[in-house]
């Protein structure tokens, strides 16, 4: 799930992949499936430390915002990840990654609590993906209903 980190925590894209999947597979899909308007007002965009890949980080420069994840230094780190490093390690990217606790985090577990889909209660791929997404669905309707209300 990609989510806003504004003054309203909405999910803004989700998909449903089993737990074989690395979640940072589903990273080009899910920042892909954002409406343009969104992608060009993005500067930054926060994951776990399973989004540290340089694929990923490529593919978030060409879409025009910055991937900030905990990126970690070796002993022969090379020096564009040392960029990465310092950056994440910074007073602005530790203020980025942090809104990971206020935003994206919590939102999950309301969703799973508002909607009681944790445990899920069926069994089967098509079903517990159709019983997540939904969920997520009528969140953000809900969002916006009270938005506009």
């Amino acid at each position: 799930m990609i989510a806003s980190t504004g003054s309203i925590i909405v999910p803004l894209s989700a998909d449903f992949t089993t737990a074989n999947i690395p979640d940072n597979q589903m990273y080009s899909i899910l920042t892909a499936s954002l409406p343009f308007t969104i992608i060009r007002r993005t500067l930054y965009m926060s994951a776990d430390p399973g989004y540290d890949d340089h694929e990923l980080y490529d593919l978030s420069t060409d879409m025009g915002f910055q991937l900030v994840c905990p990126v970690k230094r070796y002993k022969n780190t090379p020096s564009n990840r040392i960029k990465l490093v310092e950056f994440y390690e910074s007073n602005l990217g530790q203020a980025i990654y942090s809104l990971r606790s206020t935003s994206i985090e919590p939102l999950i577990g309301h969703i799973k609590s508002a909607f009681r889909i944790d445990p899920l209660h069926v069994r089967g791929y098509d079903r517990a993906c159709a019983i997540v997404l939904l969920s997520v669905l009528v969140y953000q309707i809900l969002v916006y209903y009270n938005c506009k209300t």
